[in-house]
């Protein structure tokens, strides 16, 4: 396939944290707001004068000034962002928009504000509660959580309008994000895409770490682009996979998986788009807000929600997804030392097979992809596997 227009340029945006169209915003006045989970509403974020960035730490090396604060048995994610803090390299932030969910995050960001790490003299970190039940009770403490711990914090530090008709304005331009990355998305369900994993998830990447405003008209355009791409003349690839886990903000991990015959259709993690590019509707009647707390409570499958029919519910969504993409078989992902995920992984690897007949590879990696000689000789023993499968089943 030809390259695509932007891809070089989209490539160079993730290699910082404070990359070209961050700095373009903040010389021109407007405020960074730092997050790292699904549950700070991205679209709350990027109010008038204002933009999201979710926190990542590409390139990252040995985290050891960030271990000896956090110690070497947590999760290397936290640890890595921590480190890149202490490195200076979200010197560019305004705030940090917190919330109580992954107990290593919480550490990193509880960290930024105790440390005075953020050489910003008005940086400060706010922290939402996120409930662990979907209950109507739960998405009212979740609403007035995000009013108090987000708008109002915003609007009292910042001087931002949270009116709501700044929050439908909001609305309308992370919609439009999320129509286009969706119809992206859809090409990959065809028996031979015109888009790569790799590529998919460097598009979608760029959209959760630049402001949206200035990575839009990019993304329109390579919308527009793949209209008329053509693909390979025949499948590149030995087998079509689900990539599922926790935090995985890394275009080479996709990158690796597919260079080891296996081509990721679609990305149900904490970085993707499968939850997380769906639109919000505001129904008549109903505030913007209210529209977004129950939206991004309703539409997450994130492990922290215990009951029973919910992690059942998990379950049966990944199963949708590979039924839905075409998919042979699911990697499920977890980063080591990673509370949630851990659980989450193994009951994947243990249901996912015996409930829904769906081939699962079950992998822990740290967060930097040092061992890539072992995690290559996984993924390509599970090519094996899922061809012998298919073979099987043609006989």
């Amino acid at each position: 396939m030809r390259d695509l227009k932007h891809l070089i340029f989209f490539e160079n945006l993730l290699q910082e944290a404070n990359n070209d169209l961050v700095k373009q915003a903040r010389d021109a006045g407007r405020k960074a707001l730092g997050y790292t989970c699904y549950f700070m509403p991205e679209v709350l974020l990027d109010l008038p004068g204002c933009f999201g960035v979710r926190l990542r730490a590409p390139r990252s090396g040995s985290p050891d000034m960030a271990t000896y604060y956090m110690s070497n048995r947590t999760c290397h994610y936290g640890r890595a962002l921590f480190e890149r803090a202490l490195e200076g390299g979200f010197n560019f932030l305004d705030a940090q928009l917190a919330t109580e969910t992954c107990t290593v995050t919480c550490r990193f960001q509880e960290h930024l504000g105790e440390m005075d790490v953020i050489k910003n003299p008005d940086f400060f970190v706010e922290f939402s509660d996120v409930p662990f039940k979907k209950n109507e009770n739960s998405m009212v403490h979740y609403r007035k959580q995000l009013q108090a711990h987000v708008l109002d914090k915003l609007q009292e530090k910042l001087g931002v309008d949270v009116s709501d008709e700044a929050l439908m304005k909001a609305i309308g331009e992370h919609n439009e994000i999320c129509r286009l990355i969706s119809e992206i998305g859809a090409y990959r369900k065809l028996p031979n895409p015109p888009i790569t994993g790799y590529e998919f998830h460097v598009i979608n990447l760029v959209t959760l770490t630049c402001p949206k405003d200035l990575i839009l008209p990019y993304i329109r355009e390579t919308a527009e682009e793949l209209k008329t791409r053509e693909p390979e003349p025949v499948f590149p690839y030995r087998c079509r996979v689900v990539l599922a886990g926790a935090e995985n903000d890394d275009p080479d991990f996709t990158k690796l998986v597919e260079s080891c015959g296996a081509m990721v259709v679609a990305d149900r993690h904490c970085y993707g788009s499968l939850p997380g590019r769906e639109e919000i509707v505001v129904k008549d009647g109903q505030s913007p807000l209210d529209a977004i707390a129950r939206h991004y409570l309703e539409t997450s499958y994130c492990p922290r929600f215990m009951p029973k029919e919910e992690m059942r519910g998990r379950k049966k969504y990944l199963a949708g997804l590979v039924k839905e993409y075409g998919a042979d078989g699911l990697i499920v992902v977890s980063n080591k030392f990673c509370e949630y995920w851990s659980y989450e992984r193994t009951m994947d690897a243990l249901i996912l097979p015996r409930d829904f007949g769906i081939p699962t590879c079950s992998i822990e990696k740290e967060y930097v992809n040092a061992s890539t000689g072992q995690l290559r000789t996984r993924f390509q023993a599970f090519v094996e596997s899922v061809e012998i499968k298919k073979l099987q089943e043609a006989k």
